[in-house]
């Protein structure tokens, strides 16, 4: 199916294509320069932590766009089954050049957990979810995920942040429900179930891949996770290829090639290693960027028109990221 659905249009845009990509930059790399109180860690290594994640969310940022372009090829079950199994070859190459040893026992339910969540889960609902709603529309509901993520980590360590964070991180969260809401006329789609859905199960593998990386090498997180994806994905893709029309061009390839390999491999390799120096719930708060930097990349590669809204939606954003950064834990 041909995805072009630009769904969020208006007769004046607020921001244009150049601006808003700039905007959005500028907000991940103020955030990226911020560096907030965390356990023991030295200042050296917050700086470089908050670099990487900043980093993997730029990354991140184009994961939709390529999806969008990837559609253009191929099914939704086909190019989840097929990046999942291009990522795998890709870590099982980077494994056996490394040398790396299979993870300890107690390591396995972690890296279930970011498989079916990172490597499956998010990547088939948010698919989905792109066939019936804009790129714009699925980036701000999925700016939910850093409350999300902070959640799940919180809950998986028993770990108590300050109010100051919490209220930050629910700030946040408002302003892109309320964002999405406006745009959607005030009712949830199809489309929004398959994302809350997709937030779900990626906090859950956000928040153990991060715990997983202070014990193991970031890259090697999610290189086990798809690496144990692996038999489910290789199904997916072996049941939805002959199912689902398949047109192979320079687009629909690219678009492929980069949620692959960057967004289910090479992004997460610097995610995992900067939630390991800065915490979880501080790194996940740096995707409150990551809707704006889409909507950047929908204006400028899929032709697709943000709504007036989206420059109170930036500042928004850009408030939350700098409160989250500094609140410290109590």
């Amino acid at each position: 199916m041909r995805v072009h659905d630009s769904a969020i249009r208006s007769s004046t845009i607020a921001v244009g294509a150049g601006s808003t990509a700039a905007t959005a930059t500028a907000t991940t790399a103020t955030a990226a320069a911020s560096v907030g109180t965390t356990g023991g860690a030295g200042n050296d290594e917050r700086v470089g932590g908050t670099v990487r994640a900043a980093l993997a969310v730029v990354c991140f940022s184009l994961s939709f766009p390529a999806t969008v372009w990837a559609l253009d090829g191929f099914g939704p079950w086909s190019s989840t089954g097929l990046r999942g199994l291009l990522a795998a070859a890709l870590a099982a190459v980077c494994l056996r050049a490394s040398r790396a040893p299979l993870p300890a026992r107690r390591h396995w339910p972690g890296l279930a957990a970011v498989a079916v969540g990172c490597v499956l889960g998010f990547p088939l609902l948010t698919t989905l979810a792109l066939q019936q709603s804009s790129t714009a529309h699925t980036a701000v509901v999925v700016g939910l995920l850093p409350l999300a993520t902070a959640a799940a980590s919180a809950l998986r360590s028993r770990t108590r942040l300050s109010r100051t964070f919490w209220s930050a991180a629910l700030g946040g969260a408002a302003v892109v429900l309320a964002f999405t809401l406006q745009q959607s006329g005030g009712a949830f789609s199809l489309a929004d179930l398959y994302l809350f859905g997709a937030l779900l199960v990626c906090a859950v593998g956000y928040a153990e891949g991060g715990r997983l990386a202070k014990e193991l090498p970031g890259w090697q997180v999610i290189a086990w996770a798809a690496l144990a994806a692996a038999p489910l994905t290789a199904v997916v893709a072996a049941l939805a290829l002959p199912a689902e029309p398949v047109q192979l061009t320079v687009r629909s390839l690219t678009g492929l090639a980069y949620i692959a390999a960057v967004s289910q491999f090479g992004g997460f390799v610097l995610w995992y290693r900067g939630m390991a120096q800065i915490g979880v719930p501080r790194a996940s708060q740096l995707q409150l960027a990551q809707p704006l930097l889409t909507l950047g990349w929908a204006v400028l590669l899929l032709s697709e028109t943000p709504s007036p809204a989206a420059p109170l939606t930036a500042l928004g954003v850009l408030a939350c990221i700098a409160v989250t950064q500094r609140a410290g834990r109590r």
